[in-house]
């Protein structure tokens, strides 16, 4: 199979705007995600790498093969340039969203793991995982309606400091 065609940047998952600045984006689990907006191509694609190692990616798929790690990769990295607020909210929807594909991997390793060949355990897996965000979810709304002089906080409170001891 060809190496696949490098864009006009030069580098993979790099790509040229219409302004002069260069995008960094990765694809992970059918998504596009955008990494930030860059000066130059070469530190796009620092920032590519950094995001390629996260996804545990072949080298391969690399730009700079001579980096040996997430750390080194994430040193080399540069921050996105962000200008308002506007792009430094982008930039946590995107640092949210790489955390949220991670832990998919994650759990599809997990998964992949703990049951090999039963592909039928796959809905009673998701079910379960489904179940335990739903309660944390109904248990974090519950928490924030609670009044300051609400007896419940008692419960939470001698049960956190029961386990710290």
């Amino acid at each position: 199979m060809p190496p696949r065609r490098r864009g006009a940047s030069g580098f993979r998952g790099v790509r040229v705007r219409p302004s002069g600045r260069f995008t960094a984006e990765i694809r992970a689990g059918g998504f596009r995600l955008t990494l930030g907006t860059y000066n130059t191509p070469e530190l796009a694609a620092r920032a590519y790498d950094a995001a390629a190692w996260r996804f545990r990616r072949p080298g391969r798929d690399m730009n700079f093969p001579d980096v040996e790690s997430l750390e080194e990769a994430e040193f080399l990295a540069p921050p996105p340039c962000l200008v308002d607020d506007e792009d430094r909210r982008r930039h946590r929807q995107v640092q949210r969203r790489i955390a949220i594909a991670e832990r998919d991997e994650q759990l599809m390793r997990q998964w992949r793991a703990q049951f090999p060949n039963d592909v039928d355990n796959t809905d009673a897996f998701f079910a379960n995982l489904r179940a335990q965000r739903r309660s944390n979810r109904r248990h974090r709304r519950a928490v924030a309606t609670w009044t300051e002089n609400d007896p419940r906080w008692d419960d939470i409170w001698t049960e956190t400091t029961s386990d710290d001891e």
